[in-house]
């Protein structure tokens, strides 16, 4: 059986200690793989979306081109430090609510084959779900980082088959369980 190289890393940013946490282990793991960096920011944060509406019932306000820019420059700035001498990198402003639809777009355009999201705290959702869900149900690897320490790692069944999987993180890791009650509205 073959099984996929992570050639990119996606990572869902958030402006937080433990969104610092998951960059930090995307770029070490980057550095250590010698693949690229996607930084993912949502304009609608994923992590505040109440979970009794469906993503598609979500209103979006339609934000202008200025906007859109103001916004990655706000973002690349942020991590610019952090990346030190590190350029392999892209950056994707989303404003879509649908954060699900959007990621799983952009593992189908190869965007990235492992997918890194800070894991604020137990009972934080992603999308209209608890982030453990979401980490559980996406159809690509995922890794949580956090959310007690930097070292912190969780991984979903995908996560598996990713060639060099044992060696992803320097540490113990924790799979992500199936959850007991799944979102019964639609999720994407």
């Amino acid at each position: 059986m073959t099984t996929p190289r992570v050639e990119k890393i996606a990572l869902v940013s958030h402006f937080s200690e433990v969104g610092d946490w998951a960059f930090d282990a995307a770029l070490q793991m980057a550095r250590a793989r010698e693949t690229a960096i996607n930084i993912y920011y949502f304009l609608e944060s994923p992590f505040e979306i109440s979970h009794d509406v469906a993503p598609a019932d979500i209103e979006v306000p339609a934000y202008d081109e200025q906007t859109l820019v103001a916004k990655e420059r706000e973002v690349r700035e942020y991590f610019e430090d952090r990346l030190g001498d590190f350029v392999q990198v892209g950056f994707r402003v989303c404003p879509t609510g649908r954060h699900n639809l959007e990621l799983r777009r952009c593992l189908l355009r190869r965007e990235y084959q492992l997918l890194i999201i800070p894991y604020l705290s137990p009972d934080v959702g992603f999308g209209n779900m608890s982030l453990q869900e979401f980490a559980y149900r996406f159809a690509a690897p995922v890794m949580l980082v956090g959310p007690e320490r930097p070292s912190e790692y969780r991984f979903n069944p995908f996560a598996g088959v990713v060639h060099g999987s044992d060696h992803l993180v320097y540490g113990p890791w924790q799979a992500i369980n199936a959850p007991t009650e799944l979102q019964t509205l639609p999720v994407v």
